[in-house]
């Protein structure tokens, strides 16, 4: 029987850089030789997320809350479990190395943002037997979690549906809520043991490059 691959997510608020840093780490796995096969969730394009995207969209309401965390966990559960079953799964079970732009690990952020501090153990344990137990998605090897104030992260996403002409989600057009994130963000992180990388130093947005380095050398260090 062959050997599980490893897989490893880069998981992180909206605004964090994580989709810069998840091309890059790609790149760079691809000039070292690195057979890996690169997934990226939800996949909006696919009939699995249809109640992702309606619940973005705001069909279920115009804020976030108005659909409970564990009903929007199920959404993108859902999502996740067809990818699994009929994309990647196979490749995973016989030996190769999946590299994730989020992941399971996203419920635990952005709907963990929905609820207090007091419930974000017991929601955690929800996830983890939802998502591993209950429906059998593999479990990461690897978490690392890129972490930006909420401030750079609303400029960020500004500058980029300026460039792409595109409107915020539910999600992203709500500062209130993104503090959440970033607050049940940093509770997952430590409650998971996920591996923490920061978007600043001393003040100043670190250099792309930097924090490159430093991601491509933890996720090097498990392979």
């Amino acid at each position: 029987m062959a050997e599980k691959g490893k897989l490893i997510v880069l998981e992180g608020i909206d605004g964090s850089g994580k989709s810069a840093q998840y091309r890059r780490l790609c790149a760079r796995l691809d000039q070292e030789g690195i057979p890996f096969r690169n997934i990226v969730f939800p996949r909006y394009d696919q009939d699995s997320s249809a109640l992702i995207r309606m619940y973005l969209n705001g069909d279920f309401g115009e804020h976030p809350s108005d659909v409970n965390a564990n009903a929007a966990s199920i959404f993108y559960a859902v999502d996740r479990y067809a990818s699994y079953m009929t994309d990647w799964g196979s490749e995973y079970r016989n030996g190769r190395m999946i590299l994730s732009d989020r992941y399971t690990t996203s419920n635990a952020v952005h709907q963990g943002a929905k609820l207090p501090d007091s419930e974000l153990p017991a929601f955690f344990d929800w996830l983890y037997d939802l998502e591993y137990v209950k429906l059998g998605l593999p479990r990461p090897d690897l978490v690392v979690y890129l972490d930006v104030d909420v401030e750079t992260s609303m400029a960020r996403m500004r500058r980029r549906q300026e460039k792409t002409n595109t409107k915020a989600d539910i999600h992203e057009k709500d500062v209130h809520y993104l503090e959440a994130c970033l607050r049940a963000g940093k509770q997952a992180a430590a409650h998971y043991g996920w591996v923490h990388v920061d978007f600043m130093k001393n003040g100043v947005i670190r250099e792309l490059d930097e924090k490159h380095e430093e991601i491509f050398a933890i996720v090097k260090a498990v392979l």
